[in-house]
């Protein structure tokens, strides 16, 4: 496991257990990382903070609505003020909210699909690229999909969310290459989460990535052994090659 003694990060899309968000969070911190977890939900993030304090984690909680510039730099402003810095994000609040005939996709769907990966993920990496760069250099991890290796039907709104994700990664890895910020996505299959399982129902043939699995990935490229990786969608599939 990466070591991130001394390390701190900023995880959004934390409030739910048996989430992708509050895996990423265990990971993190049971590396040794001081967190800031973000999300809507106060309540939520308190219950989090509170769990994760119980394993000897160090957690804060950022609440607000991160598809707003103002939520986004309250967040990165608990990190430097409880911590004295940031060192890593991960952009993990997003998710799959509309699924079907793309000439019956309503407007309100699309704005909701859009903001909750796009803006979250743009915004919040506004805010804290100062914060890492005043440490020297830091990382991103962005939550991009497999549907932009991989296309599939009945996910347009998706996809181009997912898409612009991806080229928001590329784009801020080369432009803040210099100041040593590195920024990479990775680019799931459907992971083995609560709901997913409760949605899915999988049997034994379904192909789904473990939560354990996606954590490494997303840990490796936070972490200093990835020093030389930045730019990169990462595949992250389990055994569905």
């Amino acid at each position: 496991m990466p070591d991130f003694r001394g390390k701190v990060a900023l995880v959004t899309g934390v409030g739910r257990v048996g989430q992708i968000g509050h895996a990423v969070a265990q990971g993190l911190g049971r590396a040794g990382a001081k967190l800031v977890l973000a999300d809507r939900s106060a309540e939520m993030l308190g219950e989090r903070v509170r769990e994760l304090a119980a394993q000897g984690i160090t957690a804060q909680a950022a609440a607000g609505d991160l598809t707003l510039p103002d939520a986004a730099r309250a967040a990165v402003a608990v990190a430097t003020r409880q911590f004295g810095g940031l060192d890593v994000v991960v952009n993990v609040a997003g998710g799959l909210f509309s699924f079907g005939d793309f000439l019956q996709l309503k407007p309100e769907q699309a704005e909701l699909e859009l903001a909750a990966n796009v803006k979250t993920t743009l915004f919040v990496s506004q805010a804290a690229i100062p914060a890492l760069i005043a440490r020297g250099g830091g990382a991103i991890v962005n939550f991009s999909s497999i549907v932009v290796l991989r296309p599939l039907a009945q996910m347009a709104a998706y996809s181009a969310a997912k898409w612009a994700v991806a080229g928001l990664t590329r784009a801020l890895a080369r432009e803040f290459r210099d100041q040593r910020v590195r920024v990479n996505a990775v680019a799931p299959v459907t992971v083995r989460t609560a709901d997913n399982v409760a949605q899915m129902k999988p049997d034994a043939t379904t192909r789904l990535v473990e939560l354990a699995d996606l954590v490494a990935a997303v840990l490796f490229l936070a972490s200093d052994e990835a020093q030389g990786v930045s730019g990169q969608i990462l595949p992250v599939t389990g055994r569905d090659v």
